[in-house]
């Protein structure tokens, strides 16, 4: 295929079975005449029949049915080269979809079917040993008992093989096990159904923030990289895909690797990430990335264009019966989400840290090992900590945990003693006890949820003197110091250590576009 321009600006087109690639073609010559160097394509891999966005892949050995399928990608690109343009990818490295019904996701189909004997089971970020060797999936509407006593979970089969329906969901039946009611085949099932309000105690994997239907996905693996990425990569060596978006990375177990595994893979196409940093926060230089996808930009180019009125701002706030700090909020916000959304998330980092802590010779109590976990999580302000398994945590990491435990020390100083053992177990990335390195990976992955659903998804929406500042990646308290310079820092920054990168006034995950925020 021709060469593109060089890349200099995208437009992203959001792909659904309405809009496929063909479509997208069709506009190619509109996008042309607009100056735009490349097509910025939402995700183009097999997802849920039915899905608009795209985000729950089920399958990625093929490019999406309902969007063209690959000989329609390969047809987009040729008409984009066509005319000079290319095309960058959006890449979902962090989960898959659990689809209804689950046999569209054969590889997890595959895992409940065989347990950890599945040839695709390690895919998966599973906590095996929550339900005994079984995958917990709270999707009942109902406990088991009383949805087997309502006769809504029957016998079944699907292209020759039993299986266990629930109305519009399939489960299956691992071979040998069949025989008796349908209590006593899910009793010899590798997977445990339950109530979804159940949650809490059953579920058995690592999800995209609170989304159930978001199944994690171990790509630290470098077969289960190989395996969920080979058809971009070809895609990549073909010339038909010149760069890729990165969805998530603080999801991953080592987002470092990850994106050094897809520069080798792809021979160093260009990736950027979508990654939030918050305040002075940079991205690591050491990750091999063309930078960011723009929420730093837009953070410091909305910042500049704030006017000096803080101060009428504050008092018109006040007068609405507003106490609370925008501090004491999203401490407040960051409480709630870990109540009410990531108790699956916090249960697990405690049954690895009260077992890591007691093999390095330390006797906590349960309850403080799990009300200092909560502290820590409560006290976040960035969405990773940049600790990697196997390496030395390099000073900024020491410093950001360090600060973490003394912010959570004022609060709580009776768990002081616990607060040490874990930064000192947040820290120890080189151990080999596998309940450390596991909380050391898990701990960070778990940041994230908390950040995006107590900041952006809650505080932001009870904290809002203007809410033109309350965007993903945005900085509320900007409003205390509005300085057009703190933009020109930014660009020279930018300029310097990624100059390619992304610079945006909105996204598709932004909460307002930036004519609204204007």
């Amino acid at each position: 295929m021709s060469e593109s321009r060089e890349l200099t600006s995208t437009y992203r087109l959001q792909l659904h079975s309405g809009f496929g690639f063909a479509a997208a073609a069709e506009v190619v010559p509109y996008l042309d005449e607009l100056g735009i160097s490349h097509l910025y394509l939402s995700p183009v891999l097999q997802a849920v029949p039915g899905s608009m966005h795209g985000y729950d892949v089920v399958d990625h050995s093929r490019i999406s049915d309902e969007l063209g399928g690959e000989d329609g990608l390969v047809a987009l690109a040729a008409a984009a080269q066509a005319r000079g343009l290319g095309i960058v990818v959006d890449v979902v490295p962090n989960h898959m979809g659990l689809p209804t019904p689950a046999y569209l996701n054969a590889a997890l189909w595959d895992t409940l079917r065989f347990g950890r004997d599945s040839e695709t089971a390690t895919w998966f970020d599973v906590d095996w040993e929550l339900c005994d060797g079984r995958l917990g999936l709270p999707l009942l509407g109902g406990r088991l008992d009383e949805v087997l006593a309502a006769g809504d979970l029957e016998l079944s089969e699907y292209q020759g093989r039993p299986v266990v329906r629930y109305f519009d969901q399939v489960f299956p039946v691992a071979p040998g096990t069949e025989g008796g009611s349908v209590a006593d085949v899910l009793g010899r099932q590798h997977y445990l159904l339950g109530d979804w309000r159940s949650k809490d105690d059953i579920l058995g994997y690592r999800r995209f923030f609170d989304v159930d239907t978001l199944v994690a996905v171990r790509v630290e693996l470098p077969e289960v990289f190989d395996a969920t990425h080979a058809k971009l990569v070809d895609l990549a060596s073909r010339g038909v895909i010149d760069g890729f978006r990165i969805d998530h990375p603080d999801g991953l177990a080592d987002p470092e690797g990850y994106l050094s595994r897809l520069r080798d893979a792809t021979g160093g196409a260009w990736v950027v990430v979508e990654k939030i940093l918050e305040g002075d926060e940079s991205l690591p230089a050491s990750w091999p990335t063309a930078g960011t996808t723009g929420y730093d930009a837009i953070r410091a180019i909305q910042t500049a264009l704030v006017p000096d009125v803080g101060p009428a701002l504050d008092e018109l706030w006040r007068g609405t019966g507003a106490q609370a700090s925008l501090a004491a909020t999203e401490l407040e916000a960051k409480r709630l989400v870990l109540d009410l959304l990531l108790e699956p998330e916090l249960r697990r980092l405690v049954r690895r840290a009260g077992p890591a802590a007691a093999r390095a010779g330390h006797d906590l109590a349960p309850d403080d090992v799990e009300a200092a976990l909560r502290e820590l999580l409560v006290q976040v302000e960035t969405y990773r900590a940049y600790v990697r398994l196997d390496q030395a945590p390099d000073d900024e990491a020491v410093q950001r945990i360090g600060a973490l435990r003394q912010r959570a020390e004022r609060v709580r100083p009776d768990l002081a003693s616990a607060l040490k053992v874990l930064q000192d177990l947040l820290l120890d990335s080189t151990t080999s006890d596998e309940d450390g390195r596991d909380l050391v990976v898990r701990f960070q992955q778990v940041c994230g949820p908390v950040m995006a659903k107590g900041v952006e998804d809650t505080t932001f929406y009870r904290f809002h003197r203007m809410i033109a500042l309350n965007e993903v990646g945005g900085d509320p308290a900007a409003l205390e110091n509005p300085s057009p310079e703190a933009l020109h820092d930014w660009a020279e920054r930018q300029s310097l250590a990624t100059p390619t990168a992304m610079t945006t006034m909105s996204t598709h995950d932004t909460k307002r576009g930036e004519d609204v925020r204007a």
